[in-house]
């Protein structure tokens, strides 16, 4: 590009001023023929339409951490900007009082397993004595069909008779009694294992809840809010910190309702982070919210941010916050292209010379719009058709004639 076509743009200027009618016709007869100039028609040309959207970078994943416990900030063991793996440990809380409470639950299943131990003693017992029971009632059983016999051969009297029916009925009760106590122990024994279950169940909730005076990290990522100080009190739902995966980021931008109907779900999109430099990347669209913003009228479109390669783009440069822009295809549309070497510009000014049908040069004032390659889209200036010096700019100035 030259700067130097305001200056012959001035020149020229005077020229037509003091040149009219047949003087002007004599004075272009006169000019020379500049050879070695390439010169161009323009045509209209269809090209990809895109819409750009912009929006920020985030992580896919972000974690708030907060106690589960109420209790006094005894060590924090990371910074902001600190990454860190699953399973670190972050922050330690006080934990006197669900310390107090495991040693309290363990106690009470000692006591319980003392009692099941006695009610085992106890139900041994209970069965010999329903061994014994049931021996004597055997024993009072076969002693009442002898007598039976002998009472029927008169071998025997009424009484004694009645007196070893009386002994098996008692034997017969006592088998009864020593099978219900027996009964009675085994509910107990029970009753105790179930004691047992609930108070393992009370440990394990007791170390639950002091395990939660020990902040572990969720995810491998790194810190970027840190309101956890040594000494602070600790109470659920108070943010400690704030942690983010960097390995996988997305980009989410807003956009309009009325472009939305051409967009969807893997729509290819060409990304592009300010803070990454002028570089686009390629990448699809993963996810569109359903919900639109009543305000601005445009719903959040989500992109991932990944090179194909395993890895996101950028990765090195990439964090939560940073300014990005999409863009995508939404048709294709018709439009003048003249190519980056015609250019002309000083300070605002942009300007083409173009070729009469006399093959004379005249500087041409144009507005340019979007780049594609080499090639700078004309909103206004030029027309279809138009001949434009493309190559030996440097070799002529306005009012020239070339061939």
């Amino acid at each position: 590009m030259r700067k130097e076509w305001v200056v012959i743009s001035i020149v020229s200027l005077a020229v037509m001023v003091t040149s009219c009618g047949k003087k002007e016709e004599a004075v272009i007869e006169k000019r020379a023929t500049i050879e070695g100039v390439k010169i161009e028609t323009i045509n209209l040309s269809p090209v990809q339409e895109d819409y750009e959207a912009v929006g920020t970078v985030r992580s896919k994943t972000t974690s708030v951490l907060s106690s589960k416990t109420v209790g006094n900030i005894l060590s924090v063991h990371v910074r902001e900007g600190d990454r860190v793996r699953m399973g670190q440990l972050l922050i330690e809380i006080d934990d006197r009082d669900a310390r107090a409470q495991v040693q309290k639950a363990q106690a009470g299943l000692r006591e319980v397993q003392d009692a099941q131990e006695e009610i085992d003693q106890n139900i041994r017992a209970a069965e010999s004595a329903r061994e014994a029971a049931e021996a004597g009632r055997s024993l009072a059983a076969a002693t009442f069909k002898r007598y039976s016999n002998l009472l029927e051969q008169k071998s025997v009297s009424q009484q004694e008779f009645d007196e070893v029916q009386a002994k098996l009925k008692v034997a017969e009760a006592e088998v009864d009694r020593a099978g219900r106590m027996l009964q009675a122990l085994m509910a107990k024994k029970n009753q105790a294992l179930a004691k047992v279950e609930q108070v393992k169940a009370d440990i394990t909730s007791a170390q639950v809840y002091m395990g939660y005076s020990r902040i572990l990290s969720p995810i491998n990522g790194i810190v970027t809010s840190k309101q956890a100080e040594v000494g602070l009190l600790a109470a659920p739902g108070v943010p400690l910190l704030t942690l983010e995966d960097n390995s996988s980021y997305r980009l989410e931008v807003s956009v309009e309702d009325s472009m939305l109907k051409k967009i969807r779900l893997d729509t290819p999109v060409r990304i592009s982070i300010d803070a990454l430099g002028p570089q686009e990347f390629s990448s699809r669209v993963t996810e569109i919210v359903p919900a639109s913003d009543p305000g601005s009228r445009s719903s959040t479109v989500k992109i991932d941010l990944f090179d194909g390669k395993g890895g996101s783009i950028g990765q090195t440069g990439l964090r939560s916050g940073l300014f990005g822009k999409a863009r995508f295809p939404v048709g294709q549309k018709q439009v003048l292209k003249v190519p980056q070497k015609a250019i002309l510009q000083s300070g605002q000014l942009v300007g083409v010379l173009i070729v009469d049908s006399s093959n004379i040069l005249h500087l041409r004032l144009i507005k340019t719009g979007k780049q594609y390659s080499d090639q700078f889209e004309v909103l206004s200036g030029l027309n279809d058709g138009d001949r434009i010096v493309v190559e030996g700019i440097e070799k002529v100035k306005e009012g020239d004639r070339v061939q």
